[in-house]
């Protein structure tokens, strides 16, 4: 019987032994199986940190490009300063703003749109316009970054305010000036005026010249008053009810004499840029598919001359003469 006896102990040792191993499995599958889901919830914490991070950064890409497009204005460039351009013109639809006015059947816009040439002022003809501005200018000019000289009304830019220069100055005009200042300005401007009756398909003899019709010179100093301001977006037609075609023939050149300043067309969805160049004539209709801003001047100065057209002869002026 002392064998049974003894082999009561081994079974029992034998039975320990195996719940042990049992348990040891148990306990190693279950340490395998948390290290598993800690080994993926690892690879799904590096997922997900990859993921915010390319997110983050298109979504600073976007709000970047959005802030570009917002604040420059810039998303297409229709005239570089560097190309010489025989006629660009893009049509575009004509806003409501002709209705609220008279029209006048052969002028007012029925073709809307605006047109860049190089092609129909020279070089040399904008070098002697440009003359003519600044000679004007030293006898006066803004505190503030924008000076006008208007040849027509006489009104000129003297600190924070204007003066008629034929009156201010009387006979000492004719020192500055000459008559055949004046006939290249009046031979411009026609050539310009027939330019866009081409165009937009109408008679240059139903377009009148209108007011403002102005010099403008602007660098980056300081606006002193809100005259100084020329950067505010803003529509011809609503800023000036008796423009229908407006027109900007450019005196000085983008980069060469001044940083900024180019001329913005904020269309919706992509803003469109005009880089100015001397000699370069920009026209449009004055309504509000052409709403448009200058930018800030940086650096330098920037010259050109503003030619504005109505249909209504009641708001014609005339050509500067010098008497």
């Amino acid at each position: 019987m002392a064998p049974q006896r003894r082999a009561g102990p081994k079974a029992a040792e034998s039975g320990v032994g195996s719940a042990g191993t049992w348990a040891d499995r148990g306990e190693r599958r279950r340490l395998s199986s948390v290290r598993k889901s800690r080994a993926h919830q690892e690879s799904r914490r590096k997922w997900l940190k990859v993921a915010f991070l390319v997110s983050s950064a298109v979504l600073l890409s976007l709000l970047s490009w959005s802030y570009l497009v917002s604040e420059d204005g810039v998303a297409e460039v229709l005239a570089h300063y560097s190309e010489s351009l025989q006629d660009r013109f893009i049509e575009v639809p004509c806003s409501e703003d002709y209705d609220s006015h008279k029209r006048f059947e052969g002028c007012t816009p029925r073709k809307c749109g605006r047109g860049i040439t190089d092609t129909v002022i020279t070089r040399e003809e904008a070098e002697r316009i440009r003359r003519i501005a600044e000679r004007g200018l030293s006898l006066g000019g803004s505190d503030g970054g924008a000076s006008i000289l208007d040849l027509h009304s006489g009104a000129l830019s003297v600190g924070k305010h204007f003066v008629n220069l034929y009156r201010y100055f009387g006979d000492k005009i004719q020192e500055v000036f000459t008559e055949e200042d004046f006939q290249l300005y009046r031979d411009v401007r026609r050539r310009i005026q027939q330019t866009i009756a081409q165009a937009f398909g109408i008679s240059s003899s139903s377009m009148y010249l209108t007011k403002p019709t102005f010099f403008s010179r602007i660098n980056s100093t300081e606006a002193k008053t809100t005259h100084d301001e020329y950067w505010h977006p803003h529509i011809d037609k609503v800023t000036y009810g008796s423009f229908d075609y407006t027109s900007l023939l450019y005196l000085s050149d983008y980069t060469e004499d001044f940083g900024g300043g180019r001329f913005v067309f904020m269309d919706v969805g992509a803003n469109k840029t005009v880089e100015p160049r001397a000699g370069r004539v920009s026209f449009f209709t004055s309504g509000s598919e052409n709403l448009h801003r200058v930018e800030k001047v940086r650096w330098g100065t920037r010259y050109a001359i503003t030619i504005s057209f109505t249909c209504n002869p009641d708001h014609g002026i005339e050509d500067p003469v010098l008497t």
